[in-house]
């Protein structure tokens, strides 16, 4: 799939180890919804102010059980 492409690509030149990616696209592949929602969840905490990194942190504690099943 390209986009899983592009997304390699993207984590690779961010210095991510390729198991990592690997896991991560793995985790996509079984539930894009739920990364859809992180991703949603983090773009709205980022519009009201909070940086990136704080606003993925906070995102990914409450989504914390569902991604642990994911991998």
């Amino acid at each position: 799939m390209f986009q899983n492409f592009l997304i390699k690509k993207m984590l690779r030149t961010q210095g991510v180890p390729e198991a990592q990616i690997d896991m991560f696209i793995s985790m996509m592949e079984k539930n894009p919804e739920l990364f859809k929602t992180i991703a949603e969840e983090v773009q709205v905490k980022i519009k009201g102010g909070m940086d990136q990194q704080t606003a993925s942190i906070e995102v990914m504690k409450k989504h914390e059980e569902e991604l642990k099943k994911l991998a």
